[in-house]
């Protein structure tokens, strides 16, 4: 979650810095925002899919190479590794 903030933090300065000499930058700026927002809701599903996974195996509703399988699949998938 660290790296998204930053580099969120990061282009957003860059078109703060830009948008001031165009026309453009307020584009830019409501794309990057997207593009996080995007991004943290994303993570948020993998992180809740996660969970359930987990509690799954602690229910014995699947075992442990179906949860292993299960985990790889989602953190295959995610933005953050």
């Amino acid at each position: 979650m660290k790296k998204i903030l930053l580099t969120a933090i990061f282009v957003l300065s860059l078109l703060f810095a830009g948008g001031c000499k165009s026309s453009w930058g307020s584009a830019g700026l409501g794309a990057a925002g997207g593009a996080v927002a995007a991004g943290g809701s994303y993570e948020y599903v993998s992180n809740r899919e996660m969970k359930k996974i987990e509690q799954d195996y602690r229910d014995g509703k699947i075992d442990q190479r179906e949860y292993e399988i299960r985990k790889d699949q989602i953190q295959r998938m995610s933005l953050l590794k």
